[in-house]
């Protein structure tokens, strides 16, 4: 057994659940694996959640509450699959202290948590439409949907290693296309084609609907900037050299009601369960210590 696990011998042994859960979560690594300050750093959040867990598991709201057979299988195998073998599986169980029994026991434990919080979060109150509909009034720039520009874009690298690709060759090939292009916008798909040197020429130089701060910062000032259906001028980025088209403005725009009131229903649902039970939690706390 490690010296992680054997420090927490007094504690009952599905404890090693928890310490095994935070080593993982906190540092991707079993407990055998840490040192000193990393296991106390995962031995406080396993006894803060240990503790809780225990508290939530005993408390009068889980009385009644049953976790089936095929519920805790299912927990079980989930864990099981991740292993290429069982003897390997058992061997990982081993160096942090655990083994099937003790697993199961463990996710017993975990899943008669969950069944009492669903318990006590069932508490809440009908959310109806008018909330969401209040909710939508009151939080209005929450539902605004920014303005977006469908835009495609011809690029030219610039590279010093190659005579057609300076800087200022680059700038006159740059210059020629936008001449030609000159009355005949409607064929810049064509063009990306035929110049461009980024991938997205395959698809006519589509970077398709983009909101603000999508782009190479150069790039998007100038789209937000440009009306509807034109060219700009060459701009330049860290890979190179383009022309932006501004192939269309979809404006600001405020979702209506009935496109999102199903899930503003469903959110505040969630926040009124997480606040019923960080209430039940904290009241549950509360009288832990004055029992104490």
């Amino acid at each position: 057994m490690s010296n992680a696990v054997r420090n927490s011998i007094s504690r009952p042994v599905e404890f090693n659940y928890h310490l095994i859960h935070h080593a993982l979560e906190s540092f991707g690594r079993n407990l055998s694996q840490l040192n000193q300050n990393e296991y106390r750093q995962v031995e406080e959040k396993a006894s803060r959640s240990f503790d809780l867990e225990s508290r939530v598991i005993t408390a009068e709201e889980a009385s009644g509450i049953v976790i089936s057979s095929h519920l805790l299988d299912e927990s079980f195998l989930a864990i099981r699959s991740r292993y290429q073998g069982q003897q390997v599986f058992l061997d990982d169980l081993a160096v942090n202290g655990l083994d099937e029994v003790v697993l199961r026991h463990a996710l017993y434990r975990e899943l008669l948590f969950d069944a009492v919080m669903q318990r006590v979060a069932s508490r809440t109150g009908e959310i109806t439409e008018l909330d969401a509909q209040l909710f939508y009034e009151m939080h209005d720039k929450r539902f605004i949907l920014p303005e977006r520009r469908v835009a495609r874009h011809i690029l030219i690298t610039i590279n010093l290693d190659f005579p057609e690709n300076t800087r200022a060759a680059v700038e006159n090939r740059m210059h020629e296309i936008q001449r030609k292009l000159c009355g005949r916008i409607n064929r810049f798909a064509e063009f990306a084609k035929k110049y461009s040197e980024c991938p997205t020429a395959m698809e006519g130089g589509k970077l398709g609907t983009l909101s603000k701060g999508q782009l190479y910062p150069e790039l998007d000032r100038a789209l937000f900037t440009m009306e509807e259906g034109t060219v700009s001028d060459p701009l330049v980025s860290d890979i190179g050299m383009h022309l932006l088209y501004c192939e269309k403005i979809h404006p600001e725009k405020r979702l209506p009601f009935n496109q999102i009131a199903n899930n503003i229903m469903e959110t505040l649902r969630r926040q009124e369960q997480r606040r019923i039970q960080k209430s039940w939690l904290d009241d549950l706390k509360q009288s832990s210590v004055l029992d104490e």
